[in-house]
């Protein structure tokens, strides 16, 4: 079921994203040559601390991790568990957090306003990175695609467009840059639950599927390799990894339709 999120509910989903925002900067500030990955999920795990939140990731299906940390062939849902990152990797941060709504806006709550997030929210977003330097151009490539693939996905959302030609878009863009497009692995919505309907696909048809109307919020999250797009599971039960072993990149933001289009909440 679809949750049309009201005014309110957006204005205050975009103040825990900018607070996300935020704390992938910090995280990001650490990636380098040598960085041991369970230091930097000490790190998220204090800084959520600090400012009041939850690790949204932590716990959801089991999943021990309040940070996803994938590197090279890992897509999504990498564990941080014993790994040291080199010159020339890609590692991936995908990182939510939960905000309860009486911690965020004090006790004296109208909660006729805050229908589908009364208790509280879930923020959401990933970014793809190259560790130190590369002599392998495709993968500078491969990053500044995915990321750019993200950037067309957003630009395309506003009341009366389809999830289809959402897809479609990213889609293209991305098959003829040459890159592969994980089909398996999709976006969603967001709200009270970490995952809410619709699903968000990276491909499509298009005027096929959901409309999009005000009010719906939902992560765009386009995942791309340097070979096939076929998925498999990592032995740890927990990451999704390339099939062939090729280089993944990943790029996540959390956005709200709007009258006049949308907003990027997660920037």
């Amino acid at each position: 079921m679809i949750t049309l999120k009201t005014k309110e509910e957006i204005e205050v989903m975009h103040r825990g994203g900018k607070i996300l925002a935020d704390i992938m900067n910090k995280l990001e500030a650490e990636i380098k040559p040598g960085l041991i990955a369970e230091n930097l999920e000490f790190l998220s795990e204090k800084l959520v601390k600090e400012v009041g939140g939850i690790c949204s990731f932590k716990g959801q299906g089991g999943f021990p991790s309040g940070l996803c940390f994938s590197v090279n062939d890992e897509i999504v849902h990498g564990l941080p568990r014993k790994k040291i990152l080199k010159s020339g990797d890609v590692v991936t941060l995908d990182f939510g957090i939960f905000f309860k709504l009486e911690k965020f806006l004090g006790r004296n709550i109208d909660f006729d306003k805050y229908p589908h997030i009364r208790d509280g929210f879930h923020t959401d977003m990933a970014r793809s990175y190259v560790v130190g330097e590369t002599t392998d151009s495709e993968i500078d490539r491969l990053v500044k695609i995915t990321k750019k693939t993200l950037k067309r996905g957003i630009k395309k959302v506003r009341p009366g467009v389809s999830l289809g030609d959402l897809g479609e878009t990213m889609f293209r863009y991305a098959d003829n840059q040459g890159f592969g497009v994980i089909k398996a692995l999709c976006g969603h919505g967001i709200g009270a639950e970490l995952h809410e309907d619709p699903e968000v696909l990276n491909y499509g048809k298009r005027h096929t599927g959901m409309i999009l109307k005000e009010g719906m919020v939902f992560c765009i999250e386009p995942m791309l390799t340097n070979g096939n797009n076929r998925v498999v599971r990592n032995k740890d039960d927990y990451a999704y990894v390339t099939e062939d072993g090729s280089i993944a990149a990943h790029f996540e933001h959390m956005v709200a339709v709007v009258k006049d289009g949308c907003i990027v909440l997660t920037e």
